[in-house]
């Protein structure tokens, strides 16, 4: 049944449209992990832990990136409608983040009509280095409180993340269980796509629709360590830069404010016309993880998302359920 068509103060937009720019956010998997709660003027964010990725994200670190990438989404919506998001969290820290909306003036920004156009967008890239304005602009917008950002644009230290992004490939695609958890999000039709809404599908990819009763026992052919590592190292090679996003301290509330501080990158790089895509793979893998953090000089710490970026074609977008579906 549809959800009562709440109004945000001073009754300008309907909640349920801020939630739908939120849900543009990019999720593991595009597993979209969030549920939304309207209270008075307050929307909360809490986690589908239906929709959780124990194989590749077993402490459901990347659930609460998500969801701080969902946070940023709704902050810059509102602000686009005349409303200031005052972010807390809510009866339960660890779990819930809480806007408060409050009227102010209207600012629709760059970074939120980037929103719908702004995609992890899997294709080889121009190979082109971007401008000191460029990667200053993608700096300053990815940083946070207690998140820091590391730009790295020489070819050598990027064939040093390279090895460690094959190293994680390999390690994950050698693991049943992470290869059984990304078959199950995986699409491979346009039809399964459109019925479930969610999930990786095909064509994001560049992939024909196939059904999957042909495609899923055949992929272990064709879907391989090799394969899949020789991609990568075309894609981050013809990438103008590898940006790597460090916490302070690991815990969820820093795992949220790297989220927005991602989105706040992805949305100010599709304003530039730049594309971005994870090759997560070295901080998702535990036992490297901790060497690849020694790479960048922040051992002890702990790197939460890795991202290359470059000018290239835009790829088809990864669909999103009915918000519906998320309110409670």
């Amino acid at each position: 049944m549809r959800q009562p068509l709440l109004m945000a103060p001073g009754g300008t937009v309907p909640m349920r449209e801020l939630v739908r720019y939120a849900t543009l956010a990019p999720s593991s998997h595009n597993t979209q992990c969030w549920k939304f709660r309207v209270e008075g003027a307050a929307v909360e964010l809490r986690p589908d832990l239906s929709r959780r990725c124990p194989a590749v994200d077993p402490d459901d670190h990347h659930l609460f990136v998500s969801l701080g990438c969902a946070t940023e989404n709704l902050v810059q919506a509102a602000l686009a409608n005349g409303l200031h998001g005052e972010i807390g969290f809510g009866s339960s820290p660890a779990d819930v983040v809480r806007i408060e909306l409050t009227q102010t003036r209207a600012i629709a920004s760059p970074w939120f009509k980037a929103i719908p156009k702004r995609q992890s967008t899997r294709a080889e890239f121009d190979g082109k280095p971007l401008s000191v304005a460029e990667l200053n602009l993608l700096e300053q917008a990815g940083a946070g409180r207690g998140v820091s950002i590391r730009l790295i644009t020489d070819k050598p230290s990027m064939e040093q993340v390279l090895e460690f992004v094959v190293a994680g490939n390999s390690n994950q695609m050698n693991d049943a269980a992470f290869m059984n958890e990304l078959k199950q999000w995986i699409r491979f039709s346009d039809a399964e796509a459109m019925r479930a809404g969610d999930g990786l599908a095909t064509r994001t990819t560049g992939n024909p629709s196939v059904p999957r009763w042909l495609a899923s026992p055949l992929s272990g052919w064709f879907f391989s360590a090799d394969s899949e590592n020789a991609k990568y190292a075309k894609h981050i090679r013809s990438s103008a830069g590898i940006a790597v996003f460090v916490s302070d301290a690991d815990d969820k509330a820093h795992w949220i404010e790297a989220g927005r501080c991602y989105e706040r990158f992805a949305l100010q790089a599709t304003a530039l016309g730049i594309r971005t895509a994870f090759v997560n793979q070295p901080v998702e893998v535990a036992s490297i993880r901790p060497r690849f953090a020694s790479l960048l000089g922040v051992a002890g710490k702990r790197p939460d998302l890795v991202v290359r970026f470059g000018r290239g074609p835009a790829m088809p977008g990864s669909l999103r359920r009915d918000v519906d579906a998320v309110l409670t």
